[in-house]
């Protein structure tokens, strides 16, 4: 069976981030896109970026259906859009793109709403910018785009679903809202919440101590730049699913905070070996590039003058060394006007590639 594409039109209510890049890929690929929102500035914005064009339009022609309508507002509003959405299209396809898909499965059921023509969905990608001016017709390109069926949805409203997800580059993947819930409160829901708990720790500290801070800081805090309103709404959604982990969380927490209070008390040294250990464990089994298998790659960092275009440079010439780049990050060194540029290799490249790049004049660390 040859996959399904959508042809249009699509009606996108809301042009946040998420709404406004479903628009902007829509129309890339020449499937005709309407939006709608609450604020005029954001639908404004978001149809001058060419995300679309106005709901007026479309319903200038009157008795016009569109083939799919995407929810695309916060959750707190959802069930609402949705089953207003369904009422005001009866012959179109209603999917939502909230974070939390029980809750909004349940109480579209508990309307009585058509649920064969409804499907829930969530495309796993995001920025920690928001609105319509931080969209990206690309945000969904290689991301999981999950598509929860309920018992009543039709089979042509479910291929209609996965045809957004895969026309916009997603990889489908369906799974029954509870699983998705209790997925997204571990992988997504959790660690924004030990993101901004870690980062919450830093207010009030002196600038000249947080000077001393490396990517490492960076990384666990990158997220904790969130919409603090969007996430309040998530996590509400969500919560008896999260609260579950932070148990699990508490449980590790109370452990450290004993060993550490006696660190050379017998056992205490190996209970911190372990806690470690069970990080290296738990962080391997997360899949590698593109998806798969865990994989092991081989770092190795360059210092590069801190002036325009050296950094192209060094790209540039690893692509003349025919070595690809399965990672890469940017730090600077502390007092000098030098970067470091981390680079992450298959291991079979990592002794050639220091030895090229020395030869070329690069300063390698290893």
């Amino acid at each position: 069976m040859s996959a399904t594409h959508l042809h249009g039109p699509v009606v996108v209510i809301g042009t946040g981030l998420l709404g406004t890049s479903i628009g902007l890929g829509l129309e890339h690929r020449g499937v005709p896109v309407f939006l709608e929102d609450t604020s005029p500035t954001n639908q404004a914005v978001a149809v001058d970026i060419g995300a679309g064009r106005p709901i007026a339009e479309f319903e200038a022609d009157r008795g016009a259906q569109p083939e799919l309508v995407v929810v695309a507002t916060p959750p707190d509003v959802a069930v609402d859009v949705a089953a207003g959405a369904l009422q005001r299209w009866p012959r179109a396809v209603v999917v939502d793109i909230a974070s939390v898909k029980g809750a909004i499965v349940r109480g579209l059921r508990e309307r009585g709403s058509d649920l064969g023509r409804y499907v829930g969905t969530h495309p796993m990608a995001g920025r920690e910018k928001s609105g319509p001016v931080a969209a990206r017709g690309e945000l969904f390109t290689s991301m999981p785009w999950v598509v929860c069926t309920a018992p009543e949805s039709d089979p042509g409203a479910v291929r209609l679903a996965k045809a957004l997800g895969s026309d916009l580059g997603g990889i489908v993947v369906e799974l029954d809202a509870d699983e998705h819930d209790e997925a997204v409160a571990l992988v997504s829901h959790l660690p924004q919440v030990m993101s901004s708990l870690l980062a919450s720790r830093l207010q009030g500290t002196d600038l000249r101590l947080l000077a001393l801070a490396g990517n490492g800081l960076r990384d666990t805090t990158r997220i904790a730049a969130s919409d603090p309103g969007l996430w309040v709404q998530i996590l509400g959604a969500n919560a008896s699913k999260i609260v579950q982990h932070l148990y699990g969380v508490r449980e590790d927490v109370e452990r450290l905070i004993r060993t550490l209070e006696a660190p050379t008390a017998p056992g205490a040294r190996l209970d911190l070996a372990q806690l470690m250990t069970e990080g290296n464990a738990g962080q391997a089994r997360i899949p590698g590039k593109h998806g798969g298998p865990p994989q092991a790659f081989a770092w190795l960092t360059v210092l590069v003058d801190d002036r325009p275009g050296q950094i192209a440079r060094l790209l540039t010439e690893i692509g003349e060394i025919g070595v690809n780049l399965e990672d890469l990050r940017l730090d600077h060194s502390s007092g000098r006007n030098v970067g470091m540029v981390e680079i992450s290799v298959l291991p079979s490249k990592h002794d050639a590639l220091v030895a090229e790049l020395e030869e070329r004049g690069w300063r390698v660390l290893q």
